[in-house]
């Protein structure tokens, strides 16, 4: 992915601290703070420009979303997109992925969604993966005890690595779709890559997995 750079964008997501969290290690265990209300957690890891969890916070305003991307130039974009439908249970943090046991203490997160990350094809980046061993302990640090990891993909390659991946972990998968767009599934919310490679009639992977 081409990223245009914007040299402003730190200068802009500092002026919504409403939004984009300034010090996100002190809300360690208490990120019912900045939120209207103390509901369920969501975070989705790199959040991209926002689509997708822009569209979650609108469909389930009884969920507090928290969106992670470490490109300030496209969080730029989240943050304007959230910004414009008013929401109030959807905050970002421009931070990276690794770093999220410095953000959010064990069992603090309910749901966490990898949506159409980087596919790392080649063997010597495997750890680089977000569905890489290494990331799935840190995840199960954080989720709760029925926390559930909703992936999806375009990437087979990533996908079939993904589904051995978090068998040989120990988890649990459910809803495993190899085609999410001839299943059955409901309210559906698409992010800006899932619309692009579906409509040149592209097969969408998708999982739930939780940790046993």
């Amino acid at each position: 992915m081409r990223l245009r750079h914007k040299p402003w964008a730190r200068e802009e997501l500092n002026k919504n601290p409403e939004l984009v969290m300034q010090n996100p290690e002190g809300l360690k265990g208490n990120w019912e703070k900045p939120f209207e209300k103390a509901q369920p957690l969501y975070v989705e890891v790199g959040t991209g420009k926002g689509q997708f969890l822009t569209g979650m916070a609108q469909l389930y305003p009884e969920i507090n979303f928290i969106g992670v991307e470490r490109y300030e130039s496209v969080l730029l974009t989240a943050m304007e997109r959230a910004e414009q439908a008013g929401l109030q249970n959807l905050k970002f943090l421009s931070e990276d992925v690794a770093n999220l046991s410095d953000f959010f203490a064990e069992g603090e997160i309910d749901r966490l969604f990898i949506n159409f990350t980087d596919p790392w094809p080649k063997t010597r980046h495997a750890k680089r993966r977000l569905t890489h061993e290494h990331f799935l302990g840190l995840y199960q640090q954080l989720l709760t005890k029925n926390g559930e990891i909703h992936f999806k993909t375009d990437n087979q390659g990533l996908f079939e690595y993904s589904l051995h991946s978090m068998s040989t972990y120990g988890m649990s998968l459910k809803n495993v779709s190899l085609d999410l767009h001839s299943s059955e599934m409901e309210n559906n919310v698409m992010t800006e890559y899932e619309e692009k490679f579906s409509a040149k009639g592209m097969r969408i992977f998708r999982l739930e997995a939780t940790f046993q």
